[in-house]
C-alpha cells in the first residue's frame, strides 16, 4: 500500500458534526475516507452481507465509535458491491477494519474482536487527535523522507496532495520544487516557486530550492 494516496480534508470543525457512521462506495471512497482522514481519523469496516462475523463486529464497532464523541469517524464498505477498493487494499478476509489518518492506513485488524479490544483500537486512533504532529506535518515528514531516500516521484505526489488542501503551505511548496528538481523538471520547479507568497522569500528551503535552479 506504499502507493496509496495520502491526503484529505474534513476540517477540525467537522469533528462531532458529520454523521459518525455511514456507507461508502468506490465512487466516494477518496472523499469520505482518504480526504476526510487528513483532518479526522476514519475507520473503515470492510464487510459483506453473507459474512456472519461482520454482523457481530459491525454493531459493536459502531457503538464504540459513537462513544468516542466525534473523535473519529466510521464508514462501512460492502466488498461485494465495491470489489475494486477491496482489491486495492488487499483485503483477503472479512471483517477487516482499517484506520486511516493523514490519507493513509495507519492501523487495522481482521476478525470480530471483543469490545474491550475494539475500544483500545479506537482509543489508540483518537489519542493523537489533539496532540502530537498533525496529519499535514506527518505527510510533510513522509514526503521529505521519500525525497531523502531518492523517491522523488512519491515525494512529488505527497507534496502535491498537501498543497491541494493547504495551497499556501510554504514547506510543501519548497519540498515540491526540490522534488521536481530531483526529477530534472526545472520548469515545474520554477512554476512552483513562483506561486510562493512574497513573504516566504526568506524561507530557508524556498531560498535553497531557488538556488538550485
Amino acid at each position: 500500500m506504499a502507493n496509496e494516496p495520502l491526503i484529505g480534508g474534513a476540517g477540525p470543525g467537522a469533528v462531532g458534526t458529520a454523521a459518525p457512521v455511514k456507507d461508502v462506495s468506490t465512487a466516494n471512497f477518496m472523499a469520505e475516507v482518504v480526504d476526510a482522514s487528513f483532518e479526522q481519523p476514519v475507520i473503515v469496516d470492510f464487510w459483506a452481507p453473507w459474512c456472519g462475523p461482520c454482523k457481530q463486529l459491525g454493531p459493536v464497532l459502531e457503538k464504540v465509535v459513537r462513544g468516542a464523541n466525534g473523535a473519529v469517524r466510521m464508514v462501512k464498505l460492502n466488498i461485494d458491491e465495491n470489489p475494486e477498493i477491496a482489491q486495492q487494499m488487499r483485503i483477503q478476509s472479512i471483517p477487516a477494519v482499517y484506520a486511516f489518518k493523514g490519507g493513509r492506513p495507519v492501523d487495522g485488524f481482521v476478525g470480530a474482536l471483543p469490545e474491550s479490544q475494539i475500544k483500545q483500537f479506537v482509543q489508540r486512533l483518537s489519542a493523537g487527535v489533539d496532540k502530537g504532529p498533525s496529519p499535514v506535518e506527518e505527510a510533510l515528514e513522509m514526503a521529505k523522507e521519500a525525497l531523502a531516500d531518492g523517491d522523488a516521484g512519491r515525494a512529488t505526489t505527497i507534496f502535491t496532495q498537501v498543497l491541494e488542501h493547504e495551497a499556501d503551505n510554504v514547506d510543501a511548496m519548497a519540498g515540491l520544487a526540490r522534488a521536481y528538481i530531483a526529477r530534472n523538471d526545472l520548469e515545474r520547479a520554477k512554476q512552483t516557486l513562483d506561486r510562493a507568497p512574497k513573504e516566504s522569500a526568506g524561507h530557508a528551503e524556498i531560498a535553497a530550492a531557488r538556488a538550485s535552479l
